[in-house]
C-alpha cells in the first residue's frame, strides 16, 4: 500500500522524534508517566517490519477506522462540514464515506430536491467543501455511487433501457379442448408507479401435472410456444383435447420502478439502474460525468478521494428480477435456450410459482444465477471499477444480494465489504475474505457498529466485542455506521440521524460523534482500532484450510463442515472458495500449498452443495483441477458418498458419467481422503498429517487471524464473546505458533497503548514451534509477532520458559521480573535451563474502594436540535450503584467523574505495585491517579496497573465514565424512546485496589 507524500514526510519526522523513547514506552505512557516512574522497558529498536519506532503507536491515516457520514442530501452548511471533518480527524479516524440517507425524515419534514437534492450544484459544492477540508486534515473521502441505495440516477425513468427490469407474468388455465380468444393474460401484479410500458415477450402453454402443488407442477415435455397465436394484441389458441388442463403463461418485460431507499433525493426522481446491463452502468457514469465531476472536483478527488462505494444488491420486485439480454446471454454462456424453462424461473414475491421437478428446477435456476453473476461482474463491477481508476479512485462494494457469486466478486473488486448488521456470523466474512485473498486484493471492509434498535443505546464494549470476531474472520477495515450531520428538518435532540427515529421507534445504527458523551474517550478506541488494522493490513492473510463451495453467495450464515463448530475452537482457520476462484492466477500448488503466495492453504475440503441440500454436484472443470492439485501434492478431503454425482447445471450428453469417472480418478490419489460425513473430517486430517499453524492447549472461544510478510508472522487473538453460547469468562491457556525461522523472536503488541515488547515468557517445542500463554477477557485482544532473526531488537534473547509466578515481565533495562499478588518463593526457568528462586515478601491486603464523590455532567436538550445543555450535579456515594438506582440519576445520561482518596502507608510503602480492578463499568472509562492520566485502558478489561503512579500517603483515584444517551432520551423524547429499557450506567464495581509484589529474576 502506497502512502501519500505528506504521510511519508510525517512518518519520517515522527521517527526522529520517537527515537529517544525507551523500549516498550508508548507516546501516551511517556506523556503520562510520573517523574519518579516505575516504568518498564529498555532501549532498542522496533522490528524492521514496523518501519520506525512510532509506526505502530501512531498508525497512518490509511489504516485508521472510518465513518459512514450521513448527509440530509445537500442541505448542509460549509462551516458545519468543516467542523465535522475536524471532529472526525481529531478523534483519530482516517476517512469518511459521504452518503445521502434520510430514512428518519418522516411526518412532513422534507428537503427541496430541486435546490438541495443529490447531484445538484449544491451537492457538488458541499462535496468539494468536504474534500478541501479533508485534504487539510489528512482524511480520505469516499462517495456513494448514488443517493442511498441501490445505485440510481435521476436521468432515467422506469421505462428507460438503463432502468432495472422485471419479468412479470400472467396466467390462465384452460381445460382440455377449450379455446381462448382475447388479450394474453395480464401480469399478476400491477406495474409500479412511473412504469408506463410493458412489452409482451413470450406466450407459452404447458400441461398441468398437479395444480394443487406449491409451486404448481407442470409437464416440461409439453412446453409450447404460442406467441405466434397473438395477433393485434389478441390471443387465439385452443388447448389440446387430451383430458388435461393447460396453463397459458404470458411473459411481460417492464421496468420494476424501484427507487432508492428513503424520501425523494432528487428532481426528477432517481430510479435504480439495471445492475446486469451495460446500459445501466453507462447511464450512471454519464450522469456523474455530466453533473458531479467538474474539473475542480476531479482534482480534489485525485488528491483526497479514496473510493466510490456501492451498497449491497438490494433489487426488490414483486415479479422476477430480470435484464433484457438474459435469454441471449444465457444461451451463449450455457449452451441451451432458457425459454423452454422460463416457467420454472419466474417468481412472485421472490418465490417460484411453477415447477417442472427437481431434476430440472435446481439446475436451471442455478444456471440463471450463474449468468446473472457474470453479467453483474462484466457489465457492472468491472466498468465501474475501470472508471473509478480513471478518476484516481478505488471501487468498494458490498457484492451480495440475489444469490450471485459474491466470493468471486470479492476477488475482482478493489475492496469488498461485508456488514455487521446483515451478516449472520464470522463465516459470512470468511466468504468475502476467501475471494479477496485469492484475488490478490488487500482489504476486506466492514460496515461496522450497526445494531437493530440500537440508536443512542449502542455501547462501545458491545460494538468492539462484535468487531474483533470479524477481524479474526478476515476483516481489516471498519467503516462505522455512522456519523450523522448535525441537523435537518424535523430533527429533534440530539440532532439529525439517518435512521432514527425509524417507523415510530428508536431506529437502528448509532449516530456517533460529539453528540455522544463517549466521544471524549473515542480517540483511545480509534487508535486501538487503527493499530489493529495496521497489523491486519500487513503482508498477506494466511489460513489453514480452503472450503470449496459449489456456489459462492455471501451472507447465508452457513458454516464450514466440522471446522466452524469443532476446528475453530482448537485453532484451525479456514476461508471459503467458489469454483471461479480456481481459474485465478493464484490458484496454483507449490510445496503442497494452494495459493502459496497468498493464503497458502494446506488442504481443500469439498462437500456437496450446502445451498441445495448438500447435493453431490460438481463442475467438470473443477473435478479436473482437483485432480491436478492432488497430483501436485495438495491434500484434499472430500465429504460424502459421490456415487450419484452430477454436474450442477442442466447436463449435456455424458456429462454426469464423465464427472463420476473424474471423481473416481481423484479419490484414488494418495493426497485425497474421502469420509462418509462431516464428523469424520478429523480422521482425514490425521491420515493426511495436517497440522494447524496455531494450536490451542484446550478448546476455547479464542479466535485468531494470521498475517505474514518477509520479516514476521503476526497473530491477532480475540475472545469471541458474541456468538451464541460464547465465552463469558476469561480465556487463559497456552498456544503454540508455527515459526518460519527456528530462532524467531516473539513480540507482543499492545494495540491499546501502542507498546511493542519482546515476550518475556515463552518456550520452543521440539518441532520448532513457539509456545506462550494467552490470557484475555471476553472481547479482548492481543497481537503476537514472530519476528525474523535480525529484524528486531538485539540483546533480548534472555527470557523465561516457565515460572511459578502469575506474571513475568520486563523491567528497567529489559531485566526479567516476576509479579504476583501472593507472597511466596517463585521458581523461574530461564531459556538456558538455569532456574532462579525469587522471593516476594508479605503483601498488604486488597482494599475495597466503596465511598466516592461523583460529579455528573448531565446532558439534556438545548435550544437547537444539535445543542446540548450540560449541567453539573454533585453526589456522595457510600456504595457504588448503577445510575438508575441512584436517586436523581434515574434518567440521566452524560459523563460521570468518580473521585476517592486512599491512604497507603506501611506495608504498602515497601515497593509494591497495585492493580485497580474496576468491576462493571458502563460505557467507556479513563483512569487518573494523583493527577496523572493513565495510558488508554483496555475497555474490555476493566483492570489497570496503577503501580507506577501510587505514592506513600494520600492518593487520589479518579475514574471518568461516559454513557450512551438512551436514559435521557427515554424522557426527553418519550414517544420514540420511552419504550427503551434503562441502561445501568456508571462505575458499578466492585472496585478494589489489589497489591502485587515485583522482583527481578536472578538478581
Amino acid at each position: 500500500m502506497s502512502l501519500r507524500r505528506r504521510a511519508l514526510l510525517k512518518m519520517g519526522a515522527a521517527a526522529g522524534a520517537a527515537a529517544a523513547l525507551p523500549w516498550g514506552t508508548t507516546p501516551e505512557a511517556a506523556a503520562a508517566a510520573p517523574a519518579s516512574g516505575h516504568g518498564t522497558g529498555a532501549g532498542g529498536g522496533l522490528p524492521r517490519a514496523f518501519a520506525d519506532p512510532r509506526a505502530f503507536a501512531d498508525p497512518r491515516p490509511e489504516v485508521r477506522p472510518r465513518f459512514r457520514w450521513w448527509w440530509p442530501d445537500a442541505l448542509v452548511d460549509t462551516a458545519e462540514i468543516e467542523r465535522e471533518i475536524d471532529q472526525i480527524a481529531a478523534a483519530g479516524f482516517g476517512g469518511v464515506e459521504i452518503a445521502a440517507v434520510t430514512h428518519s425524515m418522516r411526518g412532513g419534514a422534507t428537503i427541496d430536491p430541486v435546490r438541495y437534492g443529490w447531484g445538484t450544484p449544491a451537492w457538488v459544492g458541499a462535496v468539494e467543501a468536504a474534500l478541501r477540508r479533508a485534504k487539510k486534515r489528512d482524511v480520505t473521502v469516499d462517495l456513494t455511487l448514488g443517493p442511498a441505495w441501490p445505485n440510481s440516477v435521476p436521468s432515467i425513468t422506469p421505462d428507460s433501457p438503463a432502468a432495472v427490469k422485471e419479468l412479470a407474468h400472467g396466467t390462465l388455465t384452460l381445460p382440455a379442448g377449450r379455446r381462448h380468444t382475447g388479450p394474453p393474460p395480464a401480469p399478476g401484479t400491477a406495474p409500479a408507479e412511473g412504469v408506463t410500458q410493458q412489452e409482451l415477450k413470450l406466450v407459452q402453454a404447458i400441461r398441468i401435472t398437479d395444480a394443487t402443488a406449491e409451486p404448481m407442477l407442470l409437464d416440461h415435455t409439453t412446453v409450447t410456444d404460442i406467441t405466434g397465436a397473438v395477433t393485434g394484441g389478441e390471443l387465439d389458441w385452443t388447448a389440446p383435447d387430451d383430458d388435461g388442463a393447460w396453463l397459458v403463461i404470458a411473459y411481460w418485460e417492464r421496468g420494476s420502478g424501484q427507487r432508492p431507499e428513503g424520501p425523494h433525493h432528487a428532481d426528477p426522481l432517481s430510479y435504480v439502474i439495471d445492475h446486469f446491463s451495460a446500459d445501466g452502468t453507462r447511464a450512471a457514469i454519464a450522469f456523474w460525468e455530466r453533473h458531479l465531476l467538474p474539473p475542480s472536483t476531479r482534482k480534489l478527488l485525485r488528491e483526497t478521494g479514496g473510493a466510490l462505494f456501492e451498497d449491497s444488491i438490494e433489487l426488490e420486485t414483486d415479479e422476477t428480477m430480470w435484464t433484457p439480454a438474459l435469454p441471449v446471454e444465457f444461451e451463449k454462456r450455457m449452451g441451451y435456450s432458457l425459454l423452454p424453462y422460463l416457467a420454472t424461473v419466474v417468481e412472485r414475491d421472490e418465490d417460484p410459482v411453477h415447477a417442472f421437478g427437481p431434476e430440472i428446477d435446481k439446475p436451471v435456476r442455478r444456471d440463471v444465477i450463474e449468468v446473472l453473476t457474470e453479467l453483474y461482474v462484466e457489465h457492472h463491477l468491472k466498468p465501474f471499477q475501470d472508471w473509478a481508476h480513471r478518476l484516481g479512485l478505488q471501487l468498494r462494494v458490498q457484492p451480495y444480494g440475489p444469490g450471485t457469486d459474491s466470493i468471486w466478486s470479492a476477488a475482482v473488486l478493489d475492496v469488498s465489504e461485508g456488514e455487521s448488521l446483515g451478516f449472520k456470523n464470522p463465516d459470512d466474512f470468511r466468504c468475502l475474505a476467501g475471494g479477496r485473498d485469492m484475488g490478490g486484493k488487500h482489504v476486506l471492509s466492514n460496515e461496522a457498529g450497526a445494531t437493530a434498535g440500537g440508536a443512542y443505546a449502542t455501547a462501545w464494549d458491545a460494538t468492539l466485542k462484535k468487531l474483533v470476531t470479524q477481524y479474526a474472520a478476515g476483516v481489516n477495515q471498519a467503516y462505522f455506521h455512522g456519523f450523522a450531520y448535525a441537523e435537518a428538518p424535523g430533527a429533534a435532540w440530539p440532532g439529525f440521524a439517518a435512521f432514527s427515529p425509524y417507523n415510530g421507534g428508536g431506529g437502528y445504527g448509532e449516530a456517533w460523534g460529539p453528540r455522544q458523551p463517549t466521544w471524549g474517550h473515542v480517540p483511545d478506541i480509534a487508535r486501538y482500532l487503527g493499530r489493529t488494522q495496521q497489523i491486519l493490513q500487513t503482508g498477506v492473510n494466511r489460513a489453514d484450510i480452503g472450503i470449496l463451495r459449489q456456489k459462492g453467495p455471501a451472507g447465508t450464515g452457513l458454516g464450514a463442515p466440522w471446522f466452524t463448530a469443532e476446528g475453530v475452537p482448537v485453532g484451525w482457520t479456514h476461508l471459503f472458495l467458489s469454483p471461479r476462484l480456481l481459474d485465478l492466477p493464484s490458484a496454483k500448488v507449490r510445496g503442497g500449498r494452494l495459493a502459496p503466495d497468498g493464503p497458502a492453504f494446506k488442504a481443500l475440503v469439498v462437500e456437496g452443495d450446502v445451498l441445495s441440500g448438500r447435493d453431490r454436484t460438481m463442475q467438470l472443470d473443477v473435478a479436473e483441477k482437483l485432480i491436478g492439485y492432488a497430483q501436485a501434492g495438495l491434500r484434499i478431503v472430500v465429504i460424502g458418498d459421490w456415487s450419484d454425482a452430477r454436474v450442477p447445471g442442466l447436463p449435456g450428453p455424458g456429462d454426469n458419467e464423465r464427472l463420476r469417472a473424474l471423481l473416481a480418478e481423484l479419490f484414488a490419489l494418495p493426497a485425497v481422503r474421502v469420509v462418509a460425513d462431516r464428523p469424520y473430517v478429523p480422521d482425514a486430517i490425521a491420515a493426511l498429517g495436517l497440522r494447524r499453524d496455531v494450536e490451542y492447549a484446550q478448546r476455547s472461544w479464542l479466535v485468531h487471524a494470521h498475517r505474514a510478510d518477509e520479516d514476521a508472522d503476526y497473530f491477532f487473538f480475540a475472545v469471541d464473546a458474541v456468538t451464541k453460547g460464547a465465552s463469558t469468562t476469561r480465556v487463559d491457556h497456552d498456544v503454540s505458533l508455527a515459526a518460519r525461522w527456528h530462532d524467531a523472536v516473539p513480540y507482543r503488541l499492545d494495540a491499546w497503548t501502542g507498546s511493542v515488547e519482546p515476550v518475556p515468557l515463552y518456550s520452543r517445542t521440539e518441532d520448532g514451534r513457539v509456545r506462550l500463554r494467552i490470557t484475555l477477557e471476553p472481547g479482548a485482544t492481543t497481537i503476537v509477532a514472530l519476528v525474523r532473526p535480525g529484524r528486531g531488537a538485539d540483546g533480548f534473547s534472555r527470557h523465561a520458559t516457565h515460572s511459578e509466578a502469575a506474571e513475568v515481565r520486563r523491567g528497567a533495562g529489559g531485566r526479567l521480573e516476576i509479579r504476583d499478588t501472593r507472597p511466596g518463593t517463585y521458581r523461574t526457568t530461564l531459556q538456558d535451563g538455569r532456574t532462579a528462586d525469587t522471593v516476594l515478601g508479605g503483601m498488604p491486603e486488597s482494599m475495597s474502594l466503596t465511598r466516592w464523590d461523583l460529579t455528573v455532567e448531565d446532558w439534556q436538550p438545548g435550544a437547537r436540535p444539535s445543542g446540548t445543555l450540560k449541567s453539573r450535579r454533585e453526589f456522595t456515594l457510600d456504595a457504588l450503584a448503577p445510575w438508575p438506582l441512584v436517586p436523581g440519576l434515574e434518567d440521566v445520561s452524560g459523563i460521570g467523574r468518580y473521585r476517592t482518596t486512599v491512604r497507603l502507608d506501611a506495608p504498602w510503602t515497601g515497593g509494591y505495585g497495585a492493580y485497580l480492578e474496576l468491576g462493571e463499568v458502563f460505557d467507556t472509562f479513563r483512569v487518573t491517579i494523583n493527577g496523572h492520566r493513565l495510558p488508554p485502558a483496555d475497555q474490555l478489561t476493566p483492570r489497570v496497573d496503577v503501580g507506577p503512579y501510587l505514592r506513600r500517603g494520600t492518593n487520589t483515584v479518579e475514574v471518568e465514565v461516559a454513557t450512551t444517551l438512551l436514559n435521557r432520551l427515554r424522557v426527553a423524547n418519550a414517544p420514540v424512546f420511552g419504550g427503551g429499557k434503562r441502561q445501568n450506567y456508571g462505575l458499578v464495581g466492585p472496585v478494589r485496589l489489589v497489591p502485587y509484589g515485583r522482583a527481578a529474576v536472578g538478581r
